[in-house]
């Protein structure tokens, strides 16, 4: 359509575009391994200022902080010296996701012999050009020394703290261009995994709004079954009224009608162990059949969202290049700028370097903005009315559009002898989580099976010595779309371990710090569990009293065989009510060097607000072929006076830094579930634990 047509239409008030077909073939992330070569370019000098382009997403981890705090000690400059950027996908050289908290242990390292590279140039008198790589040695890199006490925290920087108090533009809902239109991708309301299309609208209703500038059908419009319909609106105040308007219609595939006992019934263990052993098996021991089993041990965890306070957003515009060929800019909060770019070269057939992704702040991402999506939808709405487009989702679209954390059911067995245990099965069945579903076709999913996905089995190799162990599991397709949540499978599987744990001591009368000191040879694993207890005064068990149950827990665990962490929690129990409150927790964290101790510290008290929300918050609806949440009064989550005081204390470590964004997601959910059970001598099996299901289990005791 030539401009002049289409501004003569859209002043009409409606514009209904159909434009050619699409692939769907799905992109492949890549995920390299950065080089001293290429972190050459994420520091730049020029005019006597440093500019740092972050080769992380910074979505509140402070990894901007850490990376300028790196920068600048390496550099022997003030942190303030150091201006971090978010880069563009021409501004750097493809890096991998931001995604399994490994952001400081795969870019410290690169960065701080770039930073000495340039360092050393500068002192030579070099102030122009390009620097050779040099490969140096960690221990002669100032950055990556031990540091403690006050030289320790002075390594800290604001990074982006002052824009965001401030109010400036730092997300990808600030995006402001000249002409900017805003869209929305209208989808029937169930699972993208049931086929759907639009059948009916009324457009009459949609054109006599003079708000309404397109109603766009496109292939390209289509996310796994769901094929939506594209508004473009000239106000974001517009889109609800223009929806409401064009009430749409659907076509939703026949026979595809679900609700959530169809979920619980695929991943249901008992029933996939009745067909003998599960699809893969992390550890395999030969176990004797005629085993007595000490413990049988049956839990379920439920379905559970990302729950962002930033809803996702992008905005796209296309621009006329000197060739006439078309190029696409995008800003978009996504944990992956590159792969973006790739998916949206893929659908436009477009050379990928005619395309640049901006990457923005994100106000949450947790695993859940690794794919394209609403990207896909700004572009192609954009495309349609030659003007930039800002799409973003709702709350309604965020949870459920936007993919889960699987919900697991798992049977764990152990026999105790002598004292110790012996022999050790946990069986467990998920869905997909790396290989989610919400990116991968049955047909490719039911391929990468082959291999199983190391997402859904994180966490379930216990951290303890056990001589004999089988620990198996299964991952089935389910009707709504799950994949990666802040520490994979590692929350839940970790949570049902150490809950056996505690029961293993509970039946032998052991005290659970000694069983598992006992149970472990790991000298970092018993420093993080003596160190949290110690904290905690661990001996000094509360007592109940006529209104109150009061107990204690202890929990602890490894993430991704690298970083450490254990937890103790205190929580009461109103015996009138069954309301359960943990009032203090305890965590103990090595993840090796620490670059910026307040980033670690807030991303472990984000990790045990997560555990506890885990535990006796946090369960997604399903309901009529979807998910049934369309705002937080729908999911509740963990409020302001749910939070106990949160006590963090970091390992003093000169390993190399590893993980910190995840990892006491192995420790804050188990010692919360073993306080609760120490309080009630009940152990709440089906999460999450809510007050109802206290006063039954108490009820039912007595």
């Amino acid at each position: 359509m030539k401009r002049r047509q289409f501004l003569t239409a859209a002043g009409a008030g409606a514009l209904t575009v159909t434009l050619a077909g699409c692939s769907l073939v799905p992109v492949i992330p890549k995920r390299p391994t950065s080089t001293t070569d290429d972190a050459l370019g994420w520091i730049r000098y020029e005019n006597g200022r440093y500019t740092l382009w972050l080769p992380s997403a910074e979505m509140g981890q402070q990894i901007s902080a850490a990376l300028q705090g790196l920068a600048a000690a390496e550099l022997g400059v003030p942190p303030a010296q150091v201006h971090p950027q978010l880069p563009g996908t021409r501004h750097i050289a493809r890096v991998r996701a931001t995604v399994g908290s490994a952001s400081v242990q795969d870019f410290a390292l690169p960065l701080a012999r770039a930073c000495a590279t340039l360092r050393e140039a500068l002192a030579q008198g070099q102030i122009s050009g390009t620097l050779a790589a040099r490969d140096i040695p960690a221990s002669a890199l100032r950055s990556l020394q031990p540091r403690t006490g006050t030289a320790k925290e002075a390594a800290a920087a604001p990074g982006q703290l002052r824009a965001i108090v401030t109010g400036q533009p730092l997300f990808a809902g600030d995006t402001r261009l000249p002409g900017l239109l805003y869209g929305r991708v209208l989808r029937a309301p169930v699972s993208g995994e049931i086929t759907s299309r639009p059948q009916a609208w009324d457009e009459t209703a949609a054109r006599a709004d003079p708000a309404c500038v397109a109603v766009v059908q496109h292939p390209r419009l289509l996310q796994m079954g769901s094929l939506g319909l594209g508004i473009v609106v000239r106000t974001p105040s517009a889109l609800d009224r223009i929806e409401a308007a064009l009430a749409v219609q659907w076509q939703v595939e026949d026979g595809s009608a679900f609700e959530q006992a169809a979920i619980d019934e695929r991943i249901d263990i008992d029933t996939h162990l009745r067909r003998g052993p599960l699809q893969h098996r992390l550890r395999k021991d030969d176990l004797p059949t005629d085993t007595a089993w000490t413990l049988d041990l049956r839990m379920d965890v439920p379905l559970a969202a990302h729950a962002p306070i930033e809803p996702r957003s992008a905005t796209a515009h296309w621009l006329p290049t000197a060739d006439k060929s078309p190029s696409l800019r995008v800003w978009a909060g996504t944990q992956d700028l590159f792969y973006v770019r790739d998916v949206l070269a893929r659908q436009f057939s477009l050379d990928a370097e005619r395309i640049e992704v901006q990457a923005c702040r994100i106000g949450g991402g947790f695993g859940g903005r690794t794919l394209c999506t609403v990207e896909l939808e700004a572009a192609v709405l954009a495309q349609a009315v030659g003007a930039p487009v800002k799409v973003q989702w709702n709350r309604a679209q965020e949870f459920a559009q936007g993919f889960q954390r699987p919900p697991s059911s798992h049977r764990v067995r152990a026999r105790v002898q002598g004292g110790r245990i012996t022999h050790w099965w946990h069986a467990l069945a998920s869905s997909h989580i790396l290989f989610t579903p919400a990116a991968m076709p049955v047909w490719m999913q039911t391929l990468a099976d082959l291999a199983g996905d190391s997402g859904v089995a994180r966490g379930a190799q216990m951290p303890y010595d056990v001589p004999l162990q089988r620990i198996e599991f299964t991952a089935q397709r389910l009707p709504v779309h799950t994949g990666p949540w802040r520490g994979l499978g590692a929350g839940p599987n970790t949570l049902v371990v150490e809950s056996a744990m505690d029961e293993c001591a509970q039946h032998v009368g052991a005290d659970p710090l000694a069983w598992r000191l006992q149970h472990t040879t790991d000298k970092r694993l018993a420093q993080v569990l003596r160190r949290a207890a110690t904290e905690a005064r661990w001996p000094e068990r509360p007592a109940s009293d006529a209104t109150t149950l009061r107990g204690r827990g202890i929990s602890g665990g490894i993430y991704k065989g690298a970083s450490y962490a254990a937890a103790v929690a205190d929580v009461e129990v109103q015996r009138a009510t069954g309301q359960v409150r943990v009032v203090a927790l305890w965590c103990a964290h090595d993840c090796g060097l620490v670059l910026q101790p307040d980033g670690v510290r807030a991303q472990t008290e984000g990790n045990l607000v997560w555990c506890l929300g885990m535990v006796l918050h946090e369960q997604l609806p399903v309901a009529r072929s979807g998910v049934a949440a369309a705002s937080f009064a729908d999911y509740p989550l963990p409020r302001m006076g749910d939070i106990p005081p949160l006590h963090v204390h970091l390992i003093d470590s000169s390993a190399p830094p590893t993980g910190a964004g995840e990892t006491a997601m192995v420790a804050g959910a188990g010692a919360i579930a073993n306080a609760l059970r120490d309080a009630t001598g009940v152990r709440f099996v089906r999460l999450p634990v809510r007050s109802a299901d206290v006063l039954q289990a108490l009820s039912t005791r007595a």
